[in-house]
């Protein structure tokens, strides 16, 4: 079985799967695997990072909420960790109403939380999570031991407390099995420790301190440490933890390219300050076309980003994070120009191509056209 959906802003295709397993990890998190029938498999191929959309009922409503895949794509599943927010709230009536043998609508993979692989490569990977930010990078970890022999790994997970860490196990045996490649540390906020250094929150201070204490001497090369080998960074938690850890990881010498987040979040701020001016522009018309309907309004200014504007007027446009990670509100500049801002999303052919993020777009002409519909 299989339908579509308008989930946001876009014609999602969503397939009927069972739920094969179901496990309750800490007090408030939980993983679901759902069995992928034979046909299905080709459409549920997927690459470390990404997640699908889940359409479950609640309290009498549809919802549709994303959640990472914690599997590696060579372990042929989809597994997915998934935090209980309340309660009251819609991943709680998942929890307690869906057993295994009961079906979700899944949609087919997303996202680009991903990393291009290199197993011939002698490659540095760091990794930081916090809580539930840890289900994608779990499944880049996995993957990267499994295809690339030559890269090592470090984990920085932080968490309030013990009792709350998603996958102590696996994570464990996974630095075990592969103790010459992985190191895992964690860090409490509201616990302590008998050494300082993993307690408190992962921040620019404590990004410092593990430079300065784990990162420093590097076995493989007497002249230069750890951090100096740094190939790609991985941050995934809460918008003010990936600001703040990508910041340092930037001022510590790590070129932005190389720096990837995944934000669970609505996050209304940019993660890197923008460092330009724009002349003010007044009254700019806007034009846009979403789900074949035609819209048109007018901007008292360019001095917001292009989908905020519309957002406060009440138009329907699609978005998620509102800071240039998801790719959500992802459109084509028909006519005018616009400033686009740095951004996680897009790359440089699609920018080419004319494909902007209107969660990033400052107006620079007096009329804007954009067209949501040919993504």
């Amino acid at each position: 079985m299989e339908q579509q959906q308008i989930y946001k802003g876009k014609l999602t295709q969503f397939h009927w799967l069972k739920i094969a397993k179901k496990e309750q990890l800490t007090k408030n998190t939980f993983s679901l695997e759902l069995e992928i029938p034979e046909n299905l498999l080709k459409n549920f191929e997927f690459q470390a990072g990404q997640f699908v959309s889940v359409k479950f009922k609640s309290h009498d409503e549809d919802i549709i909420n994303d959640y990472s895949m914690t599997s590696a794509p060579y372990e042929k599943k989809i597994s997915l960790g998934i935090k209980i927010n309340s309660s009251e709230g819609a991943t709680s009536e998942l929890f307690k109403n869906y057993q295994v043998g009961d079906h979700l609508w899944v949609s087919e993979p997303n996202g680009r939380f991903t990393l291009v692989s290199k197993p011939s490569e002698f490659r540095t990977i760091i990794g930081f999570a916090g809580g539930i930010g840890i289900t994608p990078i779990l499944s880049h970890f996995k993957n990267i031991l499994h295809t690339e022999p030559r890269t090592r790994l470090f984990l920085f997970f932080g968490n309030k407390r013990t009792e709350e860490v998603m996958y102590r196990e696996q994570l464990d045996h996974l630095a075990r099995a592969h103790a010459d490649r992985l190191q895992i540390f964690y860090f409490y906020s509201q616990e302590k420790t008998p050494d300082q250094l993993f307690n408190g929150r992962l921040d620019a201070k404590k990004l410092n301190l593990i430079i300065n204490q784990i990162l420093n001497l590097d076995d493989t090369d007497e002249e230069s440490t750890i951090w100096d080998a740094v190939d790609e960074v991985l941050i995934c938690g809460k918008g003010e933890m990936i600001k703040t850890l990508a910041n340092a990881c930037y001022h510590h010498g790590i070129p932005k390219k190389n720096i990837h987040f995944e934000l669970f979040e609505e996050f209304n701020d940019d993660i890197y300050p923008i460092e330009k001016e724009f002349p003010l522009i007044e009254n700019v018309k806007v034009e846009f076309k979403m789900l074949g309907k035609e819209y048109s309004t007018e901007l008292p200014d360019n001095k917001d980003r292009i989908l905020q504007q519309l957002l406060i007027q009440k138009f329907p446009v699609p978005y998620s994070c509102k800071s240039g990670i998801c790719g959500s509100c992802e459109c084509y500049l028909e006519e005018g120009e616009v400033e686009l801002l740095e951004n996680e999303y897009l790359t440089e052919k699609e920018e080419l191509q004319g494909k902007i993020l209107a969660c990033m777009s400052i107006a620079k002409t007096k009329k804007i056209k954009l067209n949501f519909d040919f993504i």
